[in-house]
């Protein structure tokens, strides 16, 4: 049984404080926020080191084209907005600034796909990782908890390029142990299973795939869930090795089905040549509403319920082959 806790301190204060640690000993650090350094928890940054971190306004392309800028002068920029505004509304900056000019921007989305709740379809985004995913080189990763995150931003500070890191800014539900360390580019098995691989990403689906598994367990069915870790680069040796030894994989992720994990796995898939059951579990071609997180997950399908029945019809279709 893994011991899920909480944590006393949300996502968003866990990031600023490591920022503030890990810009202790690196001044190259600055800090770019849209007008939401209270939401972001980055004005617990600013107040340290006011002259290291700079208010945008809201204008987040021109925020991102500052921080080509910055990073074209030796710096490290660590940009905020909400997902929906730091992608879409600053794609060509991200590849122009970023990806084509090979500048070291660090890119924090909070709250993605439906963890915006109550702020509702305008600030929810179900297609960011599909519209990362596309640049080339970036790096992207979705925090599973405070423990990943704090393995996960020292490596992501020192490597050179374009990152993206969606973060629920309020989750406070920890699920590793305090030791556990993570690398990016290399996925987590979280429970060890042997009829279906449950591959995961983030503070939701993570949690709901290992109570699916709970769930699965009672029925007879050995589910192993692997937290994907870094969503690009892929874990490809991980999830083939995996979807070798159990014949059937489910993904479960806060993103549209569509160019997202599904969609990176499917292709891993095909691309070997795995003709094995597979499934994907996430938000279909929609836009946001308003609503809690547990309610808009019930309503399209995507609680720990909806996970294991669809395991189950997976694992009865790798019977009948």
């Amino acid at each position: 049984m893994i011991n899920i806790r909480t944590s006393k301190h949300m996502l968003r204060e866990i990031n600023s404080m490591e920022l503030i640690r890990l810009a202790e000993a690196d001044p190259d650090i600055f800090v770019l926020d849209a007008d939401l350094m209270s939401s972001s928890g980055l004005k617990a940054f600013a107040g340290k080191y006011p002259d290291r971190a700079v208010n945008c306004g809201i204008q987040e392309a021109n925020m991102m084209g500052v921080a080509g800028g910055l990073s074209a002068v030796g710096f490290i920029p660590v940009v905020h907005s909400f997902a929906a505004y730091a992608v879409r509304r600053t794609l060509d900056q991200i590849f122009m600034a970023g990806c084509y000019n090979q500048q070291n921007i660090k890119i924090i989305g909070t709250d993605p796909g439906v963890c915006s709740a109550a702020n509702g379809g305008t600030h929810m985004t179900f297609e960011d990782i599909a519209i990362m995913r596309a640049l080339p080189g970036i790096t992207i990763v979705d925090p599973t908890d405070e423990v990943m995150l704090k393995s996960l931003l020292p490596q992501i500070i020192q490597a050179h390029g374009v990152a993206y890191i969606r973060l629920f800014r309020k989750n406070k539900r920890v699920i590793y142990r305090d030791d556990t360390e993570f690398t990016l580019g290399k996925a987590q098995v979280v429970r060890p299973g042997t009829d279906i691989t449950i591959i995961a990403e983030g503070p939701l689906m993570v949690f709901e795939a290992i109570q699916a598994a709970e769930k699965l367990e009672a029925q007879g069915i050995s589910a192993q869930v692997v937290d994907v870790v870094s969503l690009k680069p892929l874990d490809e040796q991980l999830i083939l090795e995996t979807a070798a030894k159990t014949g059937a994989v489910l993904t479960a992720e806060n993103h549209s089905i569509t160019g997202g994990l599904g969609s990176a796995v499917a292709e891993l898939l095909a691309d070997h040549r795995l003709g094995i059951p597979f499934g994907r579990i996430g938000f279909p071609e929609m836009v946001g509403e308003t609503g809690t997180v547990d309610y808009i997950l019930q309503r399209f399908g995507m609680t720990h319920a909806e996970i294991a029945a669809h395991a189950i019809t997976l694992v009865g279709e790798k019977d009948e082959q």
